[in-house]
């Protein structure tokens, strides 16, 4: 295949799977003026290429994707240009695609579509060469930013180091789940009592006063049986406790989690991906930046875990507090903004879920973990169970 036409879609998937598959020597999308005249969708686009590996030259042609005749007369003077080129019809709008099936039918150009049930590119018309022809590629987390336009920042977690503490981290967990009532009090002293001013080196030994001030002036004790369960666990060392509390980190990312009410869930989510087996890729604390150049003031969003199953993304949101309507949508913005029609999103919650929560949930399709299952640990289970669903 040396041309690929494209009927460029919102779902960024749809736009560079078949270029990945086929590899042909140049790809020409179809597409309306907002992504015609935008260059930095463009290069992002080249760039998602080039770190894939996939050599081809990109065109785009501005039309109007419901503007069918329109768009015919295109398909006509490309065919012109370039007579072996071949129509992928996965994506795009009605108008586009019924544009593709009078043109196919009168020039007898090859045509094609992938099967997100099948998992498979299947002939539409004239295209043998791909009929049934199943998909394995793999993509990580960053390629599903980079080819939506936006990139992967930094997030606050160092996802390469985090194979020395899986051993550890469903004991973490279960800890937390024995002090859940005492844990967001617990972290906010472990905060003011570790506190350095901004910019001064940060020491992992710890020495406070029994009671400390925190925000709104609310005085807190120190958590005497979270700070033993803590050293038991061996996160933290030489626990002293008497009219002033010291201690040691055991590291400087042990501090971090530490210092951060909703890090433990994460990491037990995380885990519970990978112990699953499905994925091909697992995330915490992937940062999206939205615009994709890393501008000071780009949008970005933080997703608690990420996980590609083949190039299936799976968007999951963690919380140690009550799910509400707005973390819902906002989890359901990012999974169609950068996952498209095959991501799916859960939310991951260590309260018991209201039934008008869960409506919401259902009507946004995202999954919904709680309490009751993570404390019947349930959670591979429901991991395995939503991504077994089409």
């Amino acid at each position: 295949m040396k041309t690929l036409i494209e009927l460029y879609d919102e779902r960024p998937i749809e736009n560079v799977l078949a270029t990945e598959v086929f590899k042909p020597q140049r790809t020409i999308f179809l597409c309306p003026p907002e992504v015609a005249q935008n260059k930095n969708i463009q290069n992002k686009m080249r760039e998602y290429f080039a770190r894939r590996g996939v050599e081809v030259e990109l065109h785009f042609m501005e039309s109007s994707l419901y503007n069918a005749a329109k768009l015919e007369r295109q398909l006509y003077s490309i065919t012109e240009k370039y007579p072996d080129c071949m129509i992928d019809v996965t994506g795009g709008t009605d108008a586009a695609l019924f544009a593709g099936g009078k043109f196919c039918a009168a020039t007898n150009i090859p045509a094609f579509t992938y099967s997100w049930k099948s998992k498979s590119f299947f002939s539409i018309h004239e295209a043998h060469f791909c009929d049934a022809l199943k998909c394995d590629v793999r993509h990580e987390v960053e390629d599903c930013f980079v080819m939506a336009g936006g990139a992967m920042r930094e997030g606050r977690v160092d996802n390469s180091i985090l194979d020395r503490y899986l051993d550890s981290i469903d004991a973490f967990f279960a800890l937390y789940m024995s002090n859940r009532s005492d844990w967001t009090s617990a972290v906010s002293y472990i905060q003011r009592a570790s506190q350095v001013e901004k910019g001064e080196f940060i020491p992992l030994e710890v020495n406070a006063p029994y009671t400390v001030i925190c925000e709104h002036g609310n005085r807190i004790n120190a958590p005497e049986k979270v700070l033993y369960d803590l050293e038991k666990l061996g996160y933290i060392s030489g626990v002293t406790i008497g009219d002033r509390v010291s201690f040691s980190f055991k590291d400087r990312q042990i501090r971090t989690w530490l210092r951060d009410i909703g890090s433990v869930l994460e990491l037990y989510v995380y885990k519970a991906c990978l112990d699953t087996g499905l994925f091909n890729d697992v995330r915490t604390s992937a940062v999206v930046d939205w615009e994709g150049d890393f501008g000071r003031d780009n949008v970005t969003n933080e997703i608690d875990v990420m996980a590609m199953q083949g190039i299936v993304p799976v968007f999951i949101s963690c919380k140690t507090c009550e799910v509400g309507t707005e973390a819902l949508n906002e989890l359901a913005i990012l999974r169609d903004r950068f996952g498209g029609k095959a991501a799916k999103a859960a939310i991951v919650t260590a309260h018991h879920c209201r039934n008008i929560t869960r409506h919401r949930a259902l009507e946004l399709g995202i999954d919904v973990i709680d309490l009751e299952d993570l404390e019947d640990e349930r959670i591979g289970e429901q991991i395995k169970s939503m991504m077994s669903r089409d």
